[in-house]
């Protein structure tokens, strides 16, 4: 074996801390080393350029510095306990992190316990900014979240629309059959709509459309739910009540809406109603029995309400 002599020793030690040195400020990713009180005795340039600090501006400084202050205690105490303790490694964690300029921006933070030259424990930590990713992420998921809603819900109105409305009423028949109970709906839709918009327009005739329901939801209980089937027809379920009840209510939302004129162009609108309650029936059957009532009140001159027989 070759003998190496001290010399040589010394020089291969300072060549491998020259060249651990030449990493860490090359290094793509931050890397910051704090004291045990949680002071910062190295930074390098990435770690600089992330947050927006010169090296002097950190050396020296509490590292909460780049920490927003509702979670500066908390790091501080994880950081004391990391330090304290007998691991080597600190998990993988997301934080959020507050740059120079105010900026909050999300990063993973990874760290090792080291000891220096003191003899003291220190805390390497390693930052990857995933901000950009943490944002795509947020996103992807509102965008999900849309995609959800408008699966179930109208568009114009923001009303429940018919296939997640005729699935609200089977859930409601079923509770029906299986526990007993009462049960109403409501078919409704707006008299002689097709004039507002062919004298007004289209457009007019959307804005109507959403004042009413907007009016309608605002006369029913927490537990009614408002459906638009499609156009200006509409179904409101009214789960444990019966048809008179039922008849009551719609009664009162037939004259807020009468009494209520839409749009600037401050238009009369006024709608028909056919109500039906459970009877051991399918849906289909309920909601024929309900829209019978509603042809019914057109017969009768419109901007009324009528309750389906029992056995229509």
């Amino acid at each position: 074996m070759t003998a190496i002599s001290a010399d040589h020793l010394y020089e291969l030690f300072n060549r491998s801390k020259q060249n651990t040195e030449n990493v860490i400020k090359t290094a793509p990713l931050g890397i910051c080393i704090t004291d045990p009180n949680g002071h910062f005795e190295m930074v390098n340039p990435a770690y600089c350029q992330f947050y927006g600090y010169r090296e002097e501006e950190l050396i020296g400084q509490h590292f909460t510095l780049v920490v927003p202050a509702a979670y500066r205690q908390q790091m501080a105490e994880l950081h004391d306990v990391f330090i304290q303790g007998n691991e080597t490694h600190e998990l993988r964690q997301e934080w959020e992190v507050r740059c120079k300029n105010g900026e909050t921006r999300t990063i993973i933070a990874e760290a090792a316990r080291t000891i220096g030259d003191d003899g003291k424990p220190r805390k390497v930590t390693f930052v990857v900014d995933i901000t950009q990713r943490k944002r795509l992420e947020e996103r992807l998921t509102q965008a999900n979240e849309q995609l959800v809603y408008m699966a179930s819900h109208d568009e114009l109105t923001g009303l429940v629309n018919r296939r997640q409305g005729l699935k609200r009423l089977e859930e409601e028949l079923k509770r029906c059959e299986r526990y007993g109970g009462e049960l109403s709906i409501a078919m409704f839709d707006l008299d002689d709509f097709k004039a507002v918009n062919d004298t007004y327009g289209h457009a007019t005739g959307d804005n109507v459309l959403q004042e009413v329901t907007a009016k309608v939801n605002g006369q029913l209980r927490s537990t009614d739910v408002q459906v638009r089937l499609g156009g200006e027809e509409f179904l409101i379920i009214m789960p444990e009540i019966n048809a008179q009840a039922a008849h009551t209510a719609m009664e009162r939302i037939r004259q807020c809406v009468a009494e209520s004129p839409c749009t600037e162009h401050r238009l009369s609108v006024t709608l028909s109603a056919g109500i039906a309650c459970y009877v051991e029936a399918s849906s289909t059957r309920m909601l024929d029995r309900a829209d019978k009532a509603m042809y019914q009140a057109k017969q009768n001159g419109r901007n009324c309400v009528v309750i389906a027989p029992s056995a229509m």
